[in-house]
């Protein structure tokens, strides 16, 4: 995905498909065009029969410091309507996060600030270095929240602590990050890369074909009511039932041995 100006790459290697903000001289602030490209690398790699698992991460000391504020003061002329149209990929990188057919994994090396911190949040699991920091921050520039924050991180933290962090922007540490389960897992700053690549590597190994019908079960968890959920697991479960996948871990529990997946 070579552009005039490449905001994010991607790669893959073992499975793991690898998605890289790479702006690390702005703290990989994020810019329409940085939007772009993500919702492209993304779609790319989550319909990629090679990739088994995706992982989001920043190069330099940053996750992403969030919206990039000096294109924002080249912005600050536009009327409603042409702001509002130039919001429609960031309205769309949420669900499409959410709803791609891989696990996305986003690997938090530094700061995770305003959509640095939605981009995180809309991810199925986060995984995040001692040195790791995370703000909303929205209000220090005057905004309300976009990429899909609100509803994202009401879920994490709760909605009293959601409020909390929306409304007075605070800096949070990624021990307390942890408590809040804002993050699933905290390691060393030195060992992020290579836990954060194990976990991967264990979830592109595994049943893709069930871990895609799993991660579509639990986010209908979130907004349908019991019935709808249950029929849904009885239609995926069955879709699962038929894989090969199924089929040699049925093998491999009788034969006591590690079953070896093939991702169909």
């Amino acid at each position: 995905m070579e552009n005039m100006v490449t905001q994010v790459r991607t790669s893959v290697e073992d499975r793991i498909g690898t998605v890289l903000l790479d702006g690390p001289d702005r703290m990989n602030a994020i810019s329409v065009e940085t939007t772009d490209q993500l919702l492209l690398a993304l779609e790319e790699l989550g319909n990629s029969p090679d990739v088994g698992v995706i992982v989001i991460t920043g190069s330099g000391r940053a996750f992403s410091a969030g919206g990039d504020v000096k294109v924002m003061h080249d912005m600050t002329s536009m009327t409603y309507e042409n702001y509002l149209h130039i919001m429609q990929p960031t309205q769309r990188l949420p669900g499409l996060i959410r709803s791609l057919p891989r696990v996305v994994i986003a690997q938090l090396n530094g700061v995770a600030a305003g959509a640095g911190l939605a981009i995180a949040a809309a991810c199925d699991m986060r995984i995040a270095g001692a040195s790791a920091r995370f703000t909303t921050a929205f209000g220090k520039v005057g905004f309300s929240g976009d990429c899909g924050i609100s509803w994202t991180l009401t879920r994490l933290v709760g909605t009293a602590k959601a409020r909390e962090m929306m409304l007075l922007g605070e800096m949070l540490g990624a021990e307390e990050a942890l408590k809040l389960g804002l993050i699933n897992k905290l390691v060393a700053d030195d060992a992020l890369e290579a836990d954060t690549r194990a976990i991967a590597a264990r979830i592109a190994n595994g049943p893709v074909v069930a871990y895609q019908y799993m991660k579509a079960n639990l986010l209908a968890a979130e907004t349908e009511p019991l019935q709808a959920v249950v029929n849904l697991e009885a239609m995926h479960q069955t879709r699962a039932f038929m894989t090969d996948d199924h089929r040699e871990a049925i093998a491999a529990f009788a034969e006591k041995r590690a079953p070896c997946f093939a991702g169909r």
